[in-house]
């Protein structure tokens, strides 16, 4: 059904005028970072009995979500310390993102794609904004983006649409000429809220949990065919 599907699915979007991306895990694959950090230290507080937490863990409790959502779940009635311990962790895996951060695979095909049409785009993330600004810069997007939107300066982060919403209104876009790119369930849920087709990124999230909160169709990365044969398409509707 996946693929089937994939062709048409975004021809409904011509002309199209944005694009709008999350940033970890979708235009980089920093989750192995994210989750090095909350393990490492998780540890060294003697969390879980001193065992490291597995990677199941990481992605149930910690994929995609905001801090604050995190926090409750790790230090349940502890919010100040959850908090505290997240400003910890975010630095350390800036420590990390600044030597190993490297973009996923056809990143750049898809950006060139994007600027030779002259599409608007804007980077959109529950991330807090040092990481985001780090990660642009580390991946040379800062120039790329026109608008950063960030989950903890919105009132609603992800899975709430309101954050894809700010994006195309920063953008003067609209949603009926926009798709998303996102590889986390609720950044996916986050732009189908809001009303647009998602491209899920299957980088590290399982399938299955992707498909639940229903994007268009899952790509591997910015390689992957079925994205490209549905961009053509898309192109093609575009001019006619």
């Amino acid at each position: 059904m996946i693929c089937g599907c994939s062709k048409s699915s975004l021809t409904r979007l011509a002309p199209l005028e944005a694009v709008l991306f999350d940033i970890d895990g979708t235009l980089c694959d920093s989750d192995p970072l994210h989750y090095l950090a909350f393990r490492e230290l998780l540890q060294q507080i003697g969390f879980n009995g001193g065992n490291p937490i597995t990677e199941e863990f990481f992605i149930d409790t910690v994929a995609g979500k905001h801090n604050n959502d995190i926090a409750v779940a790790l230090f349940p009635g502890e919010l100040e310390r959850g908090l505290k311990f997240l400003d910890d962790k975010e630095a350390m895996f800036r420590r990390l993102a600044a030597e190993q951060l490297k973009a996923l695979n056809g990143l750049d095909k898809v950006r060139k794609w994007i600027e030779d049409r002259g599409l608007k785009r804007a980077a959109v993330t529950n991330a807090p904004r040092p990481n985001a600004e780090l990660a642009l810069s580390k991946l040379g997007l800062s120039d790329f983006f026109q608008a950063v939107i960030i989950g903890d300066e919105c009132e609603h982060a992800k899975p709430h649409p309101e954050p894809y919403l700010k994006g195309l209104e920063a953008l003067k876009a609209s949603k009926d000429h926009t798709f998303v790119f996102e590889d986390s369930v609720s950044g996916i849920k986050a732009g189908v809220a809001a009303g647009m087709p998602v491209i899920g990124l299957s980088t590290r999230n399982p399938e299955h949990l992707l498909m639940g909160a229903k994007p268009t169709f899952l790509i591997k990365d910015y390689d992957d065919p079925k994205l490209w044969a549905a961009l053509e398409e898309l192109d093609k509707s575009g001019s006619h």
